[in-house]
């Protein structure tokens, strides 16, 4: 069979461009969101000022408020928007600590993934070609132990969230592990920040009365970060261990 010879040949190039346009569109999309303002809803201080709006929609509508509940929290995660701790909170109060940690652990483990893959279409193969011999080394480590770092590094809250979604893109973590890690890993943390979010409402009104901003180092305490971290070192005995015997 002949080929078209007016028909233009596949580039390395133009490989290269349809890599990074998933990355690409999601930049995009965090770009348009902050120019249309959309992150100024992400704040406590609108769910101080709309409470009564948004619990008689939930009342009227409580499935599909859940469903697009769900949906928003994952294409915030997707496009990076760092709002993931409000998020849980204002699904805390409006369904509860237990559906809104449900829907928030499935939401933010799509989201997550979404950007996983994204990232890893882009830069995949950028840490095995372009770094050295050490780095190489430390990336072999991480692969061989993945679902331990990552577990780790989901318990512990030190890190930004999209840090931790876009990092094991690097690495050739399988998507399974990462999907796994992801899931387990967030529970805790989701739980408790839905628990917080069922018990603001107290806060909200005490705040909106007295016209003051409201963040979430108002609500979270010292106990709650040191749980978490409690649980990451928990989480990272097995991996030390197994490291200090070879």
């Amino acid at each position: 069979m002949s080929q078209d010879p007016k028909a233009a040949p596949v580039t390395k190039r133009d490989g290269a461009w349809m890599r990074f346009l998933p990355l690409a569109v999601i930049l995009t999309g965090l770009a348009i969101g902050y120019a249309m303002g959309w992150h100024q809803y992400l704040r406590l201080s609108y769910l101080a000022e709309s409470r009564e709006m948004l619990l008689d929609f939930v009342s009227d509508n409580y499935v599909l408020s859940a469903v697009g509940f769900a949906l928003l929290y994952a294409l915030a995660v997707a496009f990076s928007f760092p709002a993931a701790s409000v998020l849980t909170i204002f699904g805390g109060f409006l369904f509860g600590w237990l559906i809104a940690g449900a829907l928030v652990a499935i939401a933010a483990t799509a989201g997550a993934t979404t950007l996983f893959l994204a990232a890893r279409s882009a830069v995949g193969s950028f840490l095995r070609e372009r770094v050295g011999r050490r780095t190489t080394k430390l990336a072999d480590g991480f692969e061989e132990d993945a679902f331990s770092y990552l577990l780790v590094l989901r318990l512990a809250p030190i890190f930004p969230f999209f840090v931790v979604n876009i990092a094991p893109a690097l690495f050739n973590v399988p998507l399974r592990t990462y999907v796994a890690a992801t899931f387990l890993g967030i529970l805790p943390g989701t739980f408790a920040y839905a628990y917080l979010g069922q018990g603001v409402d107290s806060v909200l009104v005490s705040a909106r009365q007295a016209g003051t901003e409201i963040s979430v180092s108002d609500l979270v305490t010292p106990e709650i970060t040191i749980a978490f971290l409690a649980l990451a070192t928990v989480a990272a005995i097995p991996t030390a261990v197994k490291r200090l015997r070879r």
